[in-house]
């Protein structure tokens, strides 16, 4: 039985709208089996060859076949790149059909998977691992100066990416775009020296994250406490719903115990190796 394992992910962080990535420690596992499946770990949802599933349909269409089962912790459509992994995971097991290990497939499947999802900053995340950044069709990963610990603030009901997209403007003002490009050039610095005390001011938006809070006032409110509860920097996770915030690793749980509990609370760490077989 092969096992490919991809982890989901939090997108935009702030100001990289479509550009800036990270990958999270909530997997979906895409399994190659011909008998049957060990569904005795309850944390584990088992799909067994349901042909609806997106990481299915993905791993047919790139000529996938035989008999499959899916094991997810990553919920769907609640900004956490469930549909990213999917594709991802879909596109390796097809890859590894024919022959090709992880990483041979690595960069092809995430050029595929970036098509299929309309945008790369998710699949850049699932795919390689860590904080990362997705343009012209390449990705580099962020070097990390401090140890950091994340906390997810992940409501029950989920929001539609194409219909948040849809509420986003045409068009943006200069300033607005040169606002963005100084706070993601920000991120970046302060991320590889450390410098955690600039993250909450590299961490500011002004093209896509107001625009989508404003429909979205339990998600405000949790990322408003966040940052009241001494995170270095919170912000809405992909369209959201869900608020993701970095903080001190010796932090988390005082922080997480200060966010509002009509959602799930979890502390999570950033995944660093991004896409693999077990």
């Amino acid at each position: 039985m092969t096992i490919i394992r991809v982890p989901g992910s939090s997108a935009n962080l702030g100001p990289g709208f479509d550009v800036l990535g990270m990958a999270v420690d909530r997997y979906l596992d895409f399994r190659l089996v011909d008998d049957d499946v060990d569904a005795s770990d309850s944390n584990w949802r088992l799909y067994d060859a349901d042909e609806t599933h997106l990481a299915v349909r993905t791993f047919r269409e790139a000529g996938g076949q035989g008999r499959v089962c899916i094991a997810s912790a990553i919920p769907p459509a609640r900004g956490l790149g469930f549909s990213g992994a999917a594709r991802a995971a879909g596109l390796f097991a097809a890859a590894i059909q024919q022959g090709s290990s992880i990483e041979e497939s690595r960069d092809e499947v995430f050029a595929s998977a970036s098509e299929l999802e309309g945008h790369s900053d998710n699949v850049a995340a699932s795919i390689y691992g860590g904080v990362t950044v997705a343009a012209g069709g390449v990705v580099e990963r962020f070097p990390l100066g401090q140890d950091l610990a994340v906390v997810l603030w992940i409501p029950a009901n989920g929001s539609g990416t194409d219909a948040s997209r849809r509420s986003l403007p045409e068009h943006y003002r200069r300033d607005d775009v040169v606002f963005n490009l100084g706070r993601v050039a920000l991120f970046a610095a302060a991320l590889a020296s450390g410098s955690l005390d600039r993250l909450e001011l590299a961490t500011q938006d002004r093209l896509h994250q107001e625009q989508r809070l404003s429909d979205l006032p339990e998600s405000a409110m949790a990322l408003r406490c966040a940052q009241d509860a001494g995170a270095y920097c919170a912000w809405l996770s992909g369209s959201g719903p869900t608020v993701a915030a970095f903080c001190d690793p010796t932090n988390a749980r005082d922080i997480a115990a200060r966010l509002p509990d009509e959602a799930e609370v979890a502390i999570a760490e950033i995944d660093d190796r991004g896409a693999r077989c077990l």
